[in-house]
C-alpha cells in the first residue's frame, strides 16, 4: 500500500461512515424513494468511472429500441446548461455533456435527456407526448431517490471493486457492500476468451447474492473513422505510427489495442471528460509532427471526438489525419443469454 494511500485512509474511513449512514437511511425508508409504472433500468458502478458504462448503455439501446420507445437520462456531466434538457441534433457536448450527445448522434430516434435531479428528469420525460416506454438511467447507481426496476452494476475485470478503496484512498464512491443492491453484476473488459476457471475465481471474489446474476463482457473495437468526413480506414492499412489522444477515465484497453495494431505508439493522455483547448490542439499538432515517418495517424475515442469537434479546435487540426475508434461491448455466450433473458423478461412485464 502506497504512502499517500495510507495517509488518505482516515479520510476514506470517515467518507465510508457517511456513505453507510446514507444507505441505511434509504434502506429504512427514512429517505424517500420513487418507483415508476414503466420499466426503469439503471447502469452504474461503485467506482469513479472507467468501467465501460457508455458502451453498455448503447448495448441496451440496441437491444430495446426496436420494441420500445427508449429514453436515456443522464446527469450531463460537464455541461454548461442547468436543469432538464432534452438533447437535440443541434446541441453540443457543452449543452448536454459528451456521453449524452454521443448517444443522440448514434441513436437519433431515441430520447436523450439530462437532469441532475433524476426524479425531476423522469417526471419530465413521462409528461411528454409521446412518452418513453422504457427509461435507461446513465450512471445512477448512487442516485437512490429513484428505485429502478433493474439495477446493473459494472466492474472492470482489471480493477474489481473488491480490490479498491473508498475515496480519497481509492476510487470507490461507496462501500463494497453497496454491490448487494444490484440485480446484475457485469464484469467488463474481460479477455475475448474467458475460461471457466477464471469465472469461478471471479464468482468467489465477488460473492454475489444467490439471486444476483453475474455476466461477463468484453470490448470490440471497430475500424477507425475520420473525425472530419466519416470515412473509414482499416487498421491493417495503418501499421505505421499512431498518436493516441484520450481524455477518458481508463485508456489502458485502447492502449493495448493500438500496441497490437501499430508499430509505434505515442500517447497524449488527459483527464476524464477533458475540455480541449487551443493549447491542447497545438500540443497534439506538435507531437504528431515530431513522429518520424509518413505512415502515421492520430487516434482518439468516440467520447473525445465529441469534444474535439468544437470549431476552435477543428480549425487548428483539420489538415491532420485525425480518427476516432468506435467501440462496442459483447457478452460471452452464456452471459449474453442470461443478460438478454433478464432484461427482456423485465421489460415485457410492463407491456
Amino acid at each position: 500500500m502506497g504512502f499517500l494511500r495510507i495517509i488518505a485512509l482516515p479520510l476514506a474511513l470517515m467518507y465510508g461512515l457517511v456513505a453507510r449512514l446514507r444507505n441505511l437511511l434509504f434502506d429504512l425508508g427514512i429517505l424517500p424513494v420513487e418507483t415508476y409504472d414503466i420499466p426503469v433500468i439503471s447502469v452504474g458502478n461503485l467506482s469513479m468511472g472507467g468501467t465501460g458504462k457508455t458502451p453498455h448503455v448503447e448495448y441496451l439501446v440496441r437491444m430495446l429500441k426496436e420494441r420500445y420507445r427508449v429514453a436515456v437520462l443522464s446527469r450531463g456531466y460537464g455541461r454548461v446548461t442547468k436543469g432538464f434538457l432534452l438533447a437535440e441534433p443541434r446541441h453540443t457536448y457543452r449543452d448536454v455533456g459528451d456521453e449524452p450527445i454521443l448517444y443522440k448522434k448514434k441513436f437519433p430516434d431515441i430520447m436523450v435527456a439530462v437532469d441532475t435531479d433524476r426524479r425531476h428528469g423522469i417526471r419530465k420525460l413521462l409528461g411528454m407526448n409521446p412518452a418513453p416506454g422504457i427509461i435507461l438511467l446513465d450512471d445512477a447507481y448512487q442516485h437512490r431517490y429513484v428505485k429502478p426496476g433493474v439495477s446493473i452494476l459494472l466492474t472492470d475485470y482489471y480493477h474489481l471493486y473488491t480490490r479498491d478503496y473508498l475515496i480519497p484512498a481509492g476510487r470507490l464512491r461507496e462501500p463494497v457492500s453497496g454491490a448487494k443492491r444490484s440485480d446484475i453484476i457485469v464484469v467488463t473488459k474481460t479477455d475475448h476468451t474467458l475460461s471457466p476457471l477464471i469465472e469461478r475465481e471471479l464468482l468467489h471474489e465477488l460473492n454475489p447474492r444467490q439471486d444476483q446474476q453475474v455476466c461477463y463482457s468484453y470490448l470490440r473495437y471497430g475500424d477507425p473513422v475520420s473525425l472530419w468526413d466519416g470515412t473509414q480506414e482499416r487498421p491493417v492499412k495503418l501499421k505505421g505510427s499512431v498518436l493516441m489522444v484520450a481524455g477518458i477515465a481508463d485508456p489502458y484497453p485502447l492502449e493495448i489495442y493500438l500496441r497490437h495494431h501499430f508499430n509505434k505508439l505515442e500517447q497524449l493522455i488527459y483527464g476524464d471528460h477533458h475540455v480541449f483547448t487551443p493549447a491542447d490542439a497545438a500540443e497534439i499538432r506538435s507531437r504528431f509532427k515530431n513522429i518520424i515517418g509518413r505512415n502515421k495517424i492520430i487516434l482518439t475515442t468516440e467520447k473525445d471526438a465529441m469534444r474535439l469537434r468544437e470549431k476552435h479546435i477543428t480549425d487548428l487540426l483539420n489538415d491532420l489525419p485525425v480518427y476516432f475508434l468506435p467501440v462496442k461491448i459483447e457478452f460471452h455466450p452464456v452471459s449474453k443469454r442470461i443478460f438478454h433473458s433478464y432484461i427482456l423478461s423485465y421489460a415485457a412485464k410492463s407491456e
